[in-house]
């Protein structure tokens, strides 16, 4: 293995946290924002882009590599966090919303997880985490996740995170899953991503599921999330506004009722 080999345990049900220990100069990266603590002999750096090999050498390749991040709105620079202690130490890091930490083993999943833009916690150094654009034009403009989605490479471990509860899916060769596009979290190299129209006048106008699918073909693995973050965004704004003023009359509470938002 070029990645370098770490072991974990996560914590929590709904609000998530991974710790990781690191043997003696062993390092994982992870996104600006997510540490959550660690044990006095790990040292922190800020690094450009995810310190992999995979980055080029000399200045200018690594301010290309760290520049692509930048596509999926991410930051330039990372942080890498080392054990230069002389035995085992612990850091973690901390799911930035409530949800579930996804370890995957890109050594047992051939190398390769394309993920939605804003999922990567942290990962092994050596893991290469970089861009996959969208080569069909209808999956990058109705996706869900737009032409670029992050993508993991290596033979390490890596943790992405999602929204509500998380399953997975095998599917075998030809074998077809069609999913709310902001439902999708990751899913292995082999897997075809497109997109399909819903169909139908009254899907399209009264529907309220959106007019596409995202169609997920195998042989791979798949990871879904039962809540995106946008999901619960909007419906945070939607109740966010002002009262409304029929707010605790019984007219007020009979209208809500009607319009579908309960007493």
């Amino acid at each position: 293995m070029s990645n370098h080999e770490i072991d974990y345990q996560l914590y929590g049900e709904e609000m998530q946290f991974v710790e990781i220990e690191l043997d003696p100069q062993e390092t994982v990266v992870a996104e600006s924002g997510s540490f959550m603590m660690m044990d006095a002999d790990v040292q922190m750096q800020t690094i450009f882009g995810d310190g992999s090999q995979q980055q080029g050498g000399g200045l200018m390749g690594k301010l290309f590599s760290a520049g692509k991040r930048i596509l999926t709105g991410e930051s330039l620079f990372m942080t890498a966090f080392t054990n230069v202690g002389g035995g085992k130490k612990r850091v973690s890091f901390a799911a930035p919303y409530s949800g579930k930490i996804i370890p995957l083993d890109l050594f047992a999943l051939e190398g390769k997880v394309v993920c939605q833009k804003d999922a990567f916690l942290c990962a092994a150094k050596g893991v290469s985490i970089g861009i996959e654009l969208q080569r069909k034009l209808g999956t990058g403009l109705f996706g869900g996740e737009g032409f670029i989605m992050q993508k993991l490479e290596g033979d390490g471990m890596a943790f992405v995170h999602a929204g509500g509860m998380v399953i997975e899916k095998r599917l075998d060769v030809g074998e077809t899953l069609k999913v709310d596009t902001g439902c999708v979290v990751a899913y292995t190299g082999r897997i075809d991503f497109d997109i399909e129209f819903v169909g139908g006048i009254k899907n399209t106008i009264f529907g309220g599921e959106g007019l596409f699918f995202a169609v997920l073909r195998g042989p791979g693995k798949v990871w879904l999330q039962s809540l995106p973050i946008s999901r619960l965004a909007n419906r945070i704004l939607r109740y966010g506004g002002p009262r409304r003023k029929e707010e605790g009359s019984v007219l007020g509470g009979l209208g809500n009722l009607l319009d579908g938002d309960g007493f």
